[in-house]
C-alpha cells in the first residue's frame, strides 16, 4: 500500500497549483494524485505543457512516486462532453506515467450501458498500462457496484483493468450505510476489485473531507482499523489517497505516519 496527498480544488487558493505535488515530493509521500477541476480557478490538465509534463514523468520516477489521476468530478463516460474530459486525463496520465484514472460512477445509469461506456476508454489506456477505478459518491450504494461488476466480470477486457475507488467519506454519508463505512464495503461483492482508497472523514453531515484522524477517528480510531482490515483480507494493493489540503499541511505527514503504523499493526493481527 502506498501513501499519497492530492492536489485538489484547495489549490485555487494556493500560490501555486502544484504546491501539494511539490510537497509531497519534499516529504517522502510515494503516491500522489491529480485532480483535474476547473469550477474554482483550480487545475486542469491542459494547464501543463508537453515539457511540464516530462519533468514531473521524470521526477516521479526518480522518486519512485506513484501517481493517479482524478478525472472531472462531472466526467460521465456515457455522454460525449464526459468522455472528452475523461480522455483529457487519460492522456495526462500516459505522459506523466501515472498507472490509474479514477471516475466516479452515475448510477442515472444502466449498469450495462455505463459499463459499455468504458469500452472505449479501455481502448485507450490498456495500451498504456493505466487502469480505471470507479468512485463511489455520497449517491452510489455497494448493490450498484456489485451490479457494475457482475456486468464487467464477463467483460475479458475489463477484467484487472477496471476497479473501484473506496471513497470512505463518501461511504459514511451514503443514506443505506450512513456513519458505517465499514458495513458499505461488507455489503460490496467479492467480484469487485477494489484498487484504489480515497482516505477522509466526516461526522455523517456533510462531505467535509475532514483529514483522517482529525473526525471520529481522532477519538477512537477502530473504525479505520476495521476497514484496514477488511481492505487487507479483499487483497487491496494500490495507493491511498490523503482527500485534503490541511492547515498546516505537516498534518498530512502525521497522517500518513499514523495510517502506517495502523496498517502494520492490522497485518500481524
Amino acid at each position: 500500500v502506498r501513501f499519497g496527498g492530492r492536489g485538489n480544488r484547495t489549490q485555487s487558493v494556493l500560490p501555486t497549483p502544484i504546491l501539494p505535488y511539490e510537497f509531497a515530493l519534499r516529504n517522502g509521500f510515494d503516491a500522489f494524485e491529480w485532480f483535474s477541476d476547473k469550477e474554482q480557478p483550480g487545475w486542469c490538465e491542459d494547464d501543463m505543457s508537453p515539457n511540464e509534463r516530462n519533468e514531473i514523468r521524470q521526477q516521479g520516477a526518480e522518486a519512485d512516486l506513484l501517481f493517479s489521476v482524478h478525472a472531472p468530478h462531472t466526467g460521465d463516460p456515457t455522454t460525449p462532453e464526459g468522455a472528452t474530459a475523461i480522455f483529457r486525463s487519460i492522456r495526462f496520465a500516459g505522459d506523466v506515467g501515472a498507472k490509474v484514472v479514477n471516475l466516479h460512477l452515475f448510477p442515472t445509469h444502466s449498469s450495462e450501458k455505463f459499463a459499455d461506456s468504458l469500452g472505449r476508454l479501455l481502448e485507450a489506456t490498456r495500451p498504456i498500462g493505466v487502469r480505471l477505478t470507479m468512485e463511489n459518491t455520497p449517491q452510489t450504494s455497494p448493490e450498484d457496484f456489485n451490479a457494475l461488476f457482475g456486468v464487467l466480470t464477463g467483460v475479458s477486457e475489463a477484467v484487472g483493468w477496471v476497479g473501484m475507488c473506496l471513497d470512505m467519506g463518501h461511504a459514511n454519508l451514503f443514506a443505506g450505510s450512513r456513519n458505517d463505512y465499514v458495513g458499505f464495503v461488507y455489503r460490496l461483492n467479492v467480484q469487485v476489485p477494489i484498487f484504489h482508497w480515497h482516505a477522509h472523514e466526516n461526522w455523517g453531515d456533510r462531505d467535509s473531507h475532514l483529514t483522517l484522524f482529525t473526525g471520529p477517528a481522532e477519538r477512537d480510531e477502530r473504525g479505520v482499523r476495521a476497514l484496514s482490515r477488511r481492505l487487507l483480507q479483499r487483497g487491496v494493493n494500490g495507493s491511498v489517497i490523503l482527500e485534503k489540503w490541511p492547515h498546516p499541511p505537516e498534518l498530512l505527514v502525521k497522517t500518513r505516519d499514523r495510517l502506517h503504523r495502523l496498517l502494520e499493526s492490522v497485518r500481524v493481527e
